[in-house]
């Protein structure tokens, strides 16, 4: 009875190792580890069970409920994300239903021309650079949690006009104020996040964010699936009440209590975030007081910079650097970018989805096709930080824009197919389009965004990144609004594919020709690239024929003596002409 007793607290231990205790390699191999057993018994495998777990699982454990409190208040600042995520892809659902009743003889039925429905999709994108500068000035002034909370007004008023629409001006001011909403929702929030996060962390709490909008856009899609767009807009205002709430337990950002003179408040701020942090050994202090420290002191040299900077003519200085190479280059890059990225159809299938899958033909319900899709684009988001952290943004963007061309142009030739009555393969089309978002997500659509906070100077960094976001909105705007026009241009929903692919291979070369790598380099060394350098190509000859300097000297050995202990000893060592002409020189 003990034996077997043992024999099952061995198995339970080797499956709390992951081991497979019939494995002929194993060193603790039934046949080996029973004649061990009069001598360990239960007693050892406990002990060593217990210290398996001590050694490993109780480190984990500590450092895991240390980011507790970061984890939980970056996702209840994230909440507002999921009303993002239903703001933008809330047209894929209402546009497909007003065209179904068009025809309906209903008194509430909103009639509309294929123009004012590209209004009602873009217009969200057209205010969103706006709403993102005001919400700028605003935050700073009465932080980012109160700017959340008021981002829930204009919010609310939108879905209450969208869900009581009689006519398309309704429909379009519903539309303004939600993408204010959205803007000002968007912006605290990841401000928010990375003022509250760990360095080691932040990245993928940053990360939770554009995965709750891809959330977002899930859920209005399966809404869209089986209720009226009237609804969908009386309930979204059920996660505007969720968040505000939420938002109530949890503390300002310590950095913005801190530049406003309240240390106190920013003392219990930290002491909540860091409640399960240890304490620091050999300190006095709490982590979260030697954390009031390092802010203060931060906040301190970032007013002496401030002031330096604005001191002066430093508004000219600002100016007279768009004009240097290493700001006017980005921006140009950066443009480039994101014009591949609109006109590559990432952002139309996404505003009009379910449109776009009902064009294909395919007998697949366009609405699950649309969940597919958002479901993907979730997954992939909560993916793409660790290919991020992996690869280098060429190769991401090289295997990106290359596998959405291949996509997109397979899905248009069975489209084509399709239309012209042969269904057989009715279901290809779907699947390309799936893995078209997939390819989309690992570059074209994420590395764009994320450059515009590498790519320029620090003195120009915020400036730059507003311009570059702007013009990105603009872009994205006239892609959305020129949907139905590229559509009847090209020939319908196969020639608009084929369109896209073209796109996405135009993308592909001049990511190969003008993007720099940034993977892992230092901001200065991004910086110091614009300098000499406009394309990755000339940059790559010119590394590859610089000459490769080295000592053409005969190997001639130099005796050099050393003086020990009083006596001589010899030693052999090899010393070049070239390092001897360094020394000489040094020496003069």
């Amino acid at each position: 009875m003990e034996i077997e007793g043992a024999m099952g607290q061995y198995v339970d231990f080797c499956c709390s190792c992951k081991l497979n205790p019939l494995f002929k390699g194993h060193p603790f191999r039934p046949t080996r580890w029973i004649r061990l057993v009069p001598v360990a018994s239960v007693y050892t495998l406990k002990k060593m069970q217990g210290r398996f777990w001590n050694s490993k699982s109780r480190k984990n454990r500590k450092k895991f409920k240390a980011i507790v409190p970061q984890v939980v208040a970056t996702c209840i600042a994230a909440l507002f994300h999921i009303v993002v995520g239903i703001s933008l892809a809330f047209s894929a659902i209402l546009l497909p239903q007003l065209e179904e009743s068009q025809n309906s003889t209903n008194l509430d039925t909103i009639h509309i021309t294929k123009t004012e429905g590209s209004w009602i999709a873009s217009i969200l994108v057209i205010v969103t650079p706006a709403g993102a500068i005001i919400a700028g000035f605003i935050m700073d002034a009465i932080g980012r949690l109160n700017m959340l909370k008021l981002a829930a007004i204009p919010g609310a008023i939108g879905w209450v006009l969208i869900a009581t629409a009689t006519n398309v001006p309704m429909l379009l001011c519903g539309r303004v104020l939600t993408g204010f909403c959205s803007a000002w929702a968007t912006s605290p929030a990841i401000v928010y996040i990375t003022e509250i996060a760990k360095p080691d962390i932040r990245g993928s709490l940053v990360s939770i964010a554009p995965a709750f909008a891809s959330l977002g856009m899930v859920v209005v899609y399966l809404k869209g699936w089986f209720l009226d767009w009237r609804l969908v807009a009386w309930l979204t205002n059920i996660y505007t009440i969720i968040s505000v709430v939420m938002i109530m337990f949890i503390p300002e950002s310590p950095v913005w209590l801190v530049s406003k003179g309240r240390i106190e408040q920013a003392r219990k701020s930290l002491e909540w975030i860091n409640r399960y942090q240890p304490q620091p050994e050999h300190k006095s202090e709490s982590f979260a007081e030697m954390q009031l420290a390092y802010l203060q002191k931060e906040h301190m040299i970032k007013k002496e910079q401030e002031a330096q900077l604005l001191g002066g003519d430093g508004s000219k200085r600002k100016l007279k650097m768009f004009f240097q190479p290493t700001g006017y280059k980005p921006m140009l890059i950066l443009t480039g970018l994101f014009f591949f990225q609109q006109f590559s159809g990432i952002y139309i299938t996404l505003f009009y989805a379910v449109t776009f899958f009902k064009d294909v033909g395919s007998t697949i319900n366009p609405y699950l096709a649309s969940v597919f899709i958002g479901t993907v684009r979730f997954v992939m988001s909560m993916a793409n930080t660790w290919f991020m952290k992996r690869f280098r943004r060429r190769s991401l963007m090289t295997v990106s824009a290359a596998g959405m061309a291949l996509c997109m142009g397979i899905s248009g030739l069975f489209t084509k197919w399709i239309h012209e009555g042969d269904d057989t393969y009715n279901w290809v089309p779907v699947v390309m389009l799936l893995l078209y978002v997939v390819a989309s997500m690992l570059g074209l659509l994420s590395i764009p965004w994320t450059m515009t906070a590498e790519l320029f100077p620090l003195a120009i960094r915020g400036v730059a990144h507003s311009i570059a976001y702007g013009l990105a909105n603009l872009l994205m705007f006239a892609s959305i609004q020129s949907y139905y026009s590229l559509t009847d241009i090209f020939g319908g929903s196969s020639g608009i594919q084929y369109f896209f692919a073209v796109v996405a291979l135009g993308g592909l070369a001049y990511s190969v020709v003008f993007l720099p790598e940034t993977h892992r380099k230092k901001l200065k060394d991004i910086e110091s690239y614009f300098l000499t350098n406009t394309m990755y190509y000339s940059f790559s000859c010119n590394n590859k024929t610089k000459p490769n300097k080295k000592p053409t000297t005969q190997k001639n050995e130099q005796r050099k003596p050393i003086v020990k202990n009083s006596r001589v000893q010899v030693i052999d060592k090899k010393i070049s002409n070239d390092q001897s002409l360094k020394m000489i020189t040094s020496k003069a």
